[in-house]
């Protein structure tokens, strides 16, 4: 009887060690051939947008609401992996940062950056002492900027242009455009049509131009004006919104602007998760409920 008990054991202990190098060796495949990633992760009324450039290079831009982050990200981010190179905070918002203490309590998190906002909600203050108590630095994100994440992959930051401490939350939104090679993906937290103005008037057509947009504020009426979404001419749009959510977002006429330039719109509302991946010129979508 012993001996068959000791023999279980074994066979047991064997599959476990199978599994367990599969595993490894899945992940060191997957690292081997990565592509550039862009995810719009389904967190509900909220944003969250992960980056990966073909180097391995992770950025998270936003958080969403509490409780949301960590089972998204384990959709885009192999199981051992636990770092994060930095993290993009648009504006101090519930609905955008109330995953953060949860993400630099389980992953490690080389710098922040954010637009430099006075806020003195509870959330933010936890996130703040959170980023003090890791000593993880803290970067005002400003006009001019260039994070270069690896194999032609960038994010140039188009706005704030100026201290904006005093500001309401949505006018100070960091805009930025992420590039990789040829394809371009214009980002906008909740910036407003005041803040496109200035982003309009500091920028070409041409430098805004881009292959994606992700709608500013899920939607809003009170961004997406028609001279910014033309400037842009994305020929796809994306959407982070909760279903049935009291806002009404998004907004019909915000939806007819971008069907008006023949824009393809894709909403997590509708598809959950929204993976793009690109390879060289290849462009593949993915969603994931």
């Amino acid at each position: 009887m012993q001996k068959s008990s000791r023999k279980y054991i074994l066979i047991f202990l064997v599959l476990v060690f199978l599994a367990f190098n599969f595993l490894l060796f899945k992940t060191d495949y997957e690292n081997s051939h990565r592509k550039f990633t862009f995810a719009m992760l389904d967190v509900g009324q909220g944003d969250a947008l992960f980056i990966e450039s073909p180097t391995g290079t992770q950025i998270l831009i936003d958080s969403g609401p509490p409780g949301k982050i960590l089972g998204q990200l384990a959709k885009v981010m192999p199981p051992f992996d636990r770092s994060l190179d930095a993290i993009i905070l648009s504006h101090p918002d519930q609905d955008h940062i109330g995953g953060l203490v949860d993400v630099l309590k389980n992953y490690k998190v080389g710098k922040v950056f954010d637009p430099g906002i006075a806020d003195d909600s509870k959330t933010y203050q936890n996130l703040e002492d959170e980023i003090k108590k890791q000593n993880i630095p803290n970067i005002l994100a400003r006009r001019g900027m260039r994070l270069d994440m690896g194999a032609g992959t960038f994010i140039d930051i188009l706005f704030p242009d100026r201290d904006v401490y005093t500001w309401e939350t949505n006018k100070g939104s960091v805009v930025a455009k992420l590039s990789y090679g040829k394809t371009t993906i214009m980002l906008t937290g909740d910036a407003p049509i005041e803040t496109e103005k200035i982003i309009l008037s500091e920028n070409s057509s041409s430098q805004l131009k881009s292959d994606i947009l992700k709608v500013g504020h899920h939607g809003s009426h009170n961004s997406s004006s028609l001279g910014f979404i033309k400037a842009i001419s994305p020929k796809y749009s994306l959407i982070s919104v909760g279903k049935d959510n009291k806002y009404g977002h998004p907004h019909q006429d915000v939806l007819d602007i971008l069907l008006g330039i023949n824009s393809k719109i894709l909403r997590t509302d509708e598809l959950g998760t929204i993976i793009m991946k690109l390879n060289g010129d290849m462009l593949e979508w993915k969603y994931e409920r």
